[in-house]
């Protein structure tokens, strides 16, 4: 059997999840606040039975067992793999050797072009020259492995083949591409090379600095490796894997924005640092460093896309209940360019210098603003305070505007309370939107029998009651109300009705407790009445289209017999 189906049938989703989060029955499925956002009322849902997970808030992501681990223990699929092989004790020397080589061979790859990368900055004394004079040291160098890929074409790729690798498995690798001519070439050409490790300190793939005598104009400063099976740029952080002890001890991790100011931080004395490398600052970057710190330092460009990356990062960091603290250098564009000039002086600096994100926003939306746009202003800061997860924090971000600004306490939380309930009705349209577009809701017919259907999931005994409006239902709906009766043999044609079934399900089992269960029934009675009327409406609009197209053609016996039709639907609707 394939070990990933011998672990699903050996582990139990709901098992591995409650080790890690704190679950609540929900009649057939469990719910609970989710683990990937910040939230106070649980959108969570496990199926037992399907064996899997989904978040109805704003991740709206979901998956089996496998996608759980990976997501909550930021692992790649083969790392997940090995830790639920070791719980649910199936050996992976059992692995079939084409998921072995799916996966396990991409690290070999990029560890040997690594020790290639290196090997060619040896010699290369023109990138050594680069390196130096941006202010690295040797050991620097040699610690995080820092190579340079020639401006050959295929210098790697003939590296890698000769060393034994399959030609496919270096594409695969995202270390060589195929060229409209059918030929290979590899990625990087005339690069410093920076390898990316995972948390464990496996290389996953690099990221190439053009050499400046190489570059044309025509191709990025930076490239990064693409995405692979096991390299993922939105949970991967550069250096990570060197400063993650550190970033533990101090309880406060640096965030800058590439792998050189990086390397001049570390090498300058702050270990607690790591980069986004090339990439914007995602959710699930910020989700690592929750698990082992909870204040950030953010060190971007002081330039205006840096001002602008730092302020999304602010509103992410908040969301998440960190601390956020700004460090903007006024005579450098960034650190690394800092520490060239000042050596043995930025951690004191950081340490000094560093402002609070309330500040950050003051200055950057309140001070010297022309009196007219202030409401303007404040407002926008206000719709930051909403992001904030920490109502005590709230508390004294309002409290603090309303000293600097001289608005009275009273009168931003009014305003405040007033932006919110906005904030909260755009985001329940936006999910009832999304929620929408997901099961391609289409009219009003499919939102009332959605409902319904959620309705008697929560309450068995009312499904007859449906029964009763069977006939009205959209015909995905009338298959997802046999699964929800207990049909459960998977057809070609019921497998969208299946699936709007078990939605309901996991849709009831967010609900659970929120409706009182008697008054469900009453519910259930006013919504088989408007599935009814919307039926009849539709068919009323079918009619009436029907007729026009018959008195364009002139065929009036027709017109007769569908005006007739017509008559007999309204005395329906009027009953």
């Amino acid at each position: 059997m394939d070990p990933v189906q011998e672990i699903k049938n050996k582990l139990d989703i709901v098992d591995i999840a409650k080790e890690r989060i704190s679950l609540i029955p929900a009649g057939k499925n469990f719910k609970a606040l989710c683990p990937f956002h910040k939230e106070k009322t649980p959108s969570f849902i496990i199926s037992p039975e399907r064996q899997t997970w989904h978040c109805f808030g704003s991740c709206n992501e979901g998956g089996d067992i496998f996608s759980f681990i990976m997501k909550y223990e930021h692992l790649e699929f083969y790392e997940a793999l090995s830790m639920l092989a070791q719980i649910a004790g199936v050996e992976l020397k059992r692995i079939s050797p084409q998921n072995q080589k799916e996966f396990g061979v991409l690290y070999d790859i990029n560890k040997s072009a690594e020790d290639f990368f290196a090997g060619q900055l040896s010699s290369e004394e023109k990138s050594q020259k680069y390196l130096t004079g941006r202010g690295l040291k040797t050991e620097t160098i040699k610690e995080f492995a820092i190579g340079f890929a020639p401006a050959q074409k295929d210098a790697l790729i003939l590296h890698l083949v000769n060393a034994g690798y399959d030609i496919a498995d270096v594409e695969r690798a995202g270390l060589a591409f195929k060229t409209e001519r059918g030929t290979y070439m590899d990625r990087f050409r005339g690069r410093i090379m920076f390898p990316i490790k995972n948390t464990f300190g496996k290389i996953v793939g690099f990221s190439g600095r053009i050499l400046p005598e190489y570059d044309d104009g025509n191709s990025g400063k930076y490239i990064n490796s693409p995405e692979t099976p096991i390299f993922n740029k939105s949970r991967t952080l550069y250096g990570f894997d060197a400063s993650k002890q550190y970033i533990r001890e101090t309880g406060v991790a640096m965030l800058v924005e590439g792998q050189m100011d990086f390397l001049m931080l570390y090498q300058d004395g702050v270990h607690n640092v790591c980069a986004t490398s090339g990439t914007a600052l995602t959710q699930r970057h910020l989700e690592i460093l929750k698990k082992i710190s909870e204040r950030l330092i953010l060190a971007f460009d002081s330039d205006n896309a840096g001002i602008i990356a730092s302020e999304r990062a602010i509103d992410m960091a908040h969301a998440m209940d960190f601390v956020v603290n700004i460090f903007i250098l006024d005579d450098a564009k960034d650190s690394a360019e800092y520490i060239q000039k000042n050596p043995g002086k930025i951690k004191r600096l950081i340490e000094s210098s560093s402002i609070s994100a309330l500040e950050f926003y003051l200055k950057r939306y309140v001070d010297n603003v022309p009196e007219y746009q202030i409401k303007a202003k404040i407002r926008h800061i206000l719709e930051k305070v909403i992001l904030i997860y920490s109502p005590l924090e709230q508390g004294r971000w309002l409290r603090k505007i309303s000293e600097h600004s001289k608005i009275s306490e009273q009168s931003l939380v009014e305003e405040f309370n007033l932006l919110k309930k906005k904030s909260i009705k755009k985001e329940e349209e936006k999910i009832k939107s999304d929620l929408s577009q997901e099961l391609e809701l289409k009219n009003r017919s499919e939102r009332i029998a959605m409902e319904l259907l959620i309705l008697v999931a929560m309450s068995q005994p009312l499904i007859s009651k449906i029964d009763e409006v069977r006939a009205f239902l959209p015909e995905d709906f009338i298959m997802a109300l046999d699964y929800l009766k207990g049909a459960k043999e998977e057809t070609k044609e019921n497998l969208k009705g299946m699936d709007i079934g078990r939605y309901a399900e996991m849709k009831a089992s967010l609900r659970y407790g929120e409706i009182e269960q008697d008054k469900i029934p009453f519910e259930v009675n006013v919504l088989c009445q408007e599935l009814k009327k919307e039926y009849y409406r539709e068919k009323k609009e079918e009619i009436l289209a029907k007729i026009k197209v018959l008195e364009k053609s002139g065929k009036t016996e027709k017109i007769a017999d569908a005006l007739k039709e017509f008559d007999e639907i309204a005395k329906l609707v009027n009953n």
